[in-house]
């Protein structure tokens, strides 16, 4: 029997799993962020996170690698050429074989899309948006933070969220419910122990900052604030710069084009407001019926269904 294997590599963890013959999930297990931007030996460690997360789950599955006919990762911070060549000669001086590196992006598209042409737009640790449409070109916009103009991820939001409230007590502008929502979180009583709170944001207590200030930017908006609600049209007008982008200069096949949302600011926070201007912005701008899809599969997923589209 041969088997296979699927990689889902983000900022914060990676996801390895075995697959059959037949599609089904034999094994998985998880590993530390292999994305090679975030991490101090960069394509070293960030390879050494791959090599070490692979080994592990052949090894609990009682096979060897040779028993693997193809493995497919999807990798953030994947997001050129440059980038591409260097993690696979990585990987090969490691001894894997047989297998293709795309960026993460393109698995989402893989897991969610039903026919496999599709656009997938990202929005996590950080955001990107890529696609494949129906001739099978592939494109990816965004995924260079600032330099790209990447809005709508979770550090965009909170330091938004923080900028916020900010811009309220220190520069007597519009006020915010999300001043009200962090303050309550976290007692603080006055703007001296706010400010002071921005160290909590480089410490061991960071995920639990970053994500009260992500569930109060999306709570003040489903409130109507005004702040938060005009903050919430800025990142959507952007995502949907990006996708109408690559609707405009892909090639779809019929009437409609698949848009597959993924990423925990679209698929685990309130954030219907922002999904509604999101998706008419988009068709708007691209002048195409899009058919918006929340995934609700873990994206490796998205590794085995291409690996049986093309690999196979």
């Amino acid at each position: 029997m041969s088997f296979y294997i699927g990689v889902d590599g983000g900022g914060t963890k990676t996801a390895f799993s075995l697959f059959d013959e037949e599609k089904n999930t034999v094994k998985t297990v998880y590993g530390s962020g292999s994305n090679h931007e975030n991490l101090e030996g960069s394509f070293d460690e960030a390879s050494d996170v791959i090599w070490n997360g692979i080994t592990e789950l052949v090894g609990e599955a009682g096979i060897s690698l040779d028993d693997v006919a193809f493995s497919l990762m999807g990798v953030a911070g994947i997001d050129h050429k440059y980038q591409h060549d260097i993690m696979c000669e990585k990987l090969l001086e490691r001894g894997l074989r047989n297998f293709a590196i795309y960026n993460d992006g393109f698995i989402v598209v893989q897991a969610g899309s039903e026919s496999g042409a599709a656009i997938g737009y990202n929005c996590g640790t950080g955001t990107c948006c890529n696609a494949i449409d129906s001739r099978g070109n592939m494109l990816q916009i965004g995924g260079l933070s600032e330099c790209t103009g990447d809005m709508g991820n979770g550090s965009w939001i909170a330091q938004t969220a923080f900028r916020l409230i900010y811009d309220e007590v220190y520069l007597g502008l519009e006020p915010t419910l999300i001043t009200k929502l962090y303050y309550e979180a976290f007692n603080i009583a006055s703007r001296e122990e706010f400010v002071g709170s921005v160290a909590k944001l480089e410490s061991e207590e960071a995920p639990l900052y970053i994500k009260t200030l992500i569930g109060a930017f999306f709570k003040a908006a489903a409130m109507g604030d005004a702040p938060a609600l005009a903050k919430t049209d800025e990142m959507a007008k952007r995502g949907a710069q990006f996708i109408a982008a690559l609707a405009n200069q892909m090639e779809f096949d019929g009437d409609e084009i698949e848009v597959v949302l993924s990423g925990s600011m679209h698929t685990k926070l309130p954030n219907d407001i922002y999904i509604a201007k999101l998706h008419d912005y988009a068709q708007q701008m691209s002048g195409r019926k899009l058919r918006f899809i929340k995934l609700d599969k873990e994206p490796v997923i998205g590794c085995i269904n291409w690996i049986f589209r093309q690999y196979k």
